[in-house]
């Protein structure tokens, strides 16, 4: 009788787990084409890591995006790739005695006066850099899927349980959402402590892990996001061999490819997702090679 119910029990839990862990991606085998990931939003399109950015992604068709997340001076979680306003913002003419401009040094009151849109083109004058919160409810909206980076965690301690508790209070929690829904980092650290706190999230490690450490990395990764010029046939085929903490094999996305030829490669390669500034062009050449 009680060994009858701890089995009962066990596969409830079981069954809970297998709705609160994410819906895997296609591997690229099974459909003969790699799931297309739109870099920054549509950033060869639309300045990056805005809501034009991925606004322009849905334009085109595309269901994945990924971005960049830091800290303001006061505590709010924002939407940016470097660690300086610098590059994509007019923050050298609007603050300009505040060098070297780092994003955690201003509050969410200044960043938001920023201009994120003219370097990239005058039709995009007064785009302004979105916070997390404004993000998620624009790719809700577009009914997309994230692949979201903790940009620079070692800046901004704590940011891994701050981003998953705005994620829970925006509703990217639960089991509807968990399958779309990446989070990536180039620190393990980083990484660990996702996966300790929220164990049914879907992880990605950016880099090329040694083959001989890949099964460490499986035990927090579900994914191993390498850049695409340091992979092959038989890097990816290892990745596939292990089985990540969700019991099911590694899938690799490669970046940053943008021409048909690296496309070509990377699909070559047996990658599952591709992750580009140019969405329609790396789509087009997948389904013409």
């Amino acid at each position: 009788m009680h060994a009858r119910a701890v089995a009962a029990t066990t596969t409830a839990l079981l069954g809970t787990a297998a709705l609160l862990s994410p819906v895997p991606a296609a591997r690229a085998g099974d459909t003969g084409e790699p799931t297309v990931l739109a870099h920054r939003g549509a950033s060869a399109y639309a300045p990056e890591n805005t809501l034009a950015a991925i606004d322009k992604a849905a334009a085109l068709g595309f269901t994945w995006v990924e971005n960049d997340v830091q800290r303001t001076k006061d505590g709010t979680l924002v939407v940016v790739h470097d660690d300086s306003l610098q590059r994509t913002t007019d923050v050298e003419q609007v603050f300009p005695g505040r060098a070297p401009w780092k994003v955690k040094d201003f509050t969410a009151t200044e960043i938001a006066r920023l201009d994120a849109g003219s370097w990239f083109s005058r039709s995009y004058t007064g785009t302004r850099l979105p916070t997390l919160a404004q993000y998620m409810r624009e790719v809700e909206h577009n009914h997309e899927k994230l692949l979201l980076e903790i940009k620079n965690p070692e800046l901004y301690p704590g940011v891994e349980r701050q981003i998953l508790t705005q994620l829970g209070d925006l509703g990217w929690l639960d089991r509807r959402h968990l399958g779309r829904l990446v989070v990536q980092s180039f620190s393990a650290d980083s990484l660990r402590v996702v996966h300790r706190l929220r164990p049914a999230v879907t992880t990605g490690y950016l880099g090329t892990p040694s083959t001989g450490t890949l099964r460490r990395y499986a035990g927090f990764a579900d994914l191993v996001n390498p850049s695409v010029d340091s992979i092959s046939a038989g890097y990816v085929h290892a990745v596939h061999s292990v089985d990540g903490p969700h019991g099911r094999p590694l899938r690799v996305f490669t970046w940053t490819v943008n021409d048909a030829v690296t496309a070509w490669k990377a699909a070559g390669y047996g990658v599952d997702g591709v992750i580009t500034n140019k969405p329609d062009v790396v789509r087009a050449a997948l389904r013409t090679g």
